[in-house]
């Protein structure tokens, strides 16, 4: 996939694009020396992690004030959402987490060059102070079993979890124990299999 089938085939603002030619550049740099990404998807960047990620965005609402994403590697998907933030002028504030230094600092480096309203915090999840979220999204954080508990202490009351997810999902949702929620399952544009998983009502059972 080219940047121009990339454009025609996600949900983005036309002058994001700019935005994900960066991410891309530093992502190639900063994968020779730390592992942000199997090295085997770099040649397939613009469909296994610039669709990937733009491919929720539909599922943000421009109310959505606070956005936090799980374990943010090299920043999918929040920097998807950063940028189209930035284009549409929402307001919008994302919080990626990784506690990872170097991989935070890789999100630093992007986020500065980019220009995005992102804040990085170079925390594990369980330390940081509840950050009231409107969305909580991630990619390949963990199984919802662990998720769950975690992404309660961050949400809102109102808020949901927008989460891209494997083949595994159906037997991650008879597995979550004593929790009670609702949930909408969307097949993947980019990924054979996978789905994006939208969470809401999240409460304990």
């Amino acid at each position: 996939m080219t940047p121009e089938e990339f454009a025609r085939l996600a949900p983005i603002h036309p002058e994001s694009l700019n935005d994900y030619r960066t991410w891309e550049r530093l992502l190639r740099k900063w994968n020779k020396s730390i592992n942000l990404v199997a090295p085997s998807t770099l040649g397939d960047f613009w469909n296994r992690h610039a669709l990937d990620s733009a491919q929720i965005l539909p599922f943000i609402q421009t109310e959505a004030d606070t956005i936090v994403d799980f374990g943010s590697g090299g920043g999918f998907p929040a920097m998807a959402i950063a940028f189209e933030a930035k284009q549409t002028r929402s307001g919008q504030t994302v919080h990626l987490i990784e506690s990872v230094g170097k991989k935070a600092n890789f999100l630093k480096t992007v986020s500065r060059e980019t220009q995005v309203n992102a804040l990085i915090h170079a925390e594990r999840i369980e330390d940081i102070e509840p950050l009231e979220a409107d969305i909580i999204t991630c990619r390949a954080f963990a199984p919802m079993e662990r998720l769950l508990p975690l992404a309660f202490r961050h949400l809102k009351p109102s808020g949901k979890l927008v989460l891209l997810k494997g083949e595994t999902i159906s037997d991650e949702l008879d597995a979550v124990g004593d929790w009670s929620f609702s949930f909408e399952k969307h097949p993947s544009q980019s990924t054979e299999g996978g789905v994006i998983v939208v969470v809401d009502n999240l409460q304990r059972s």
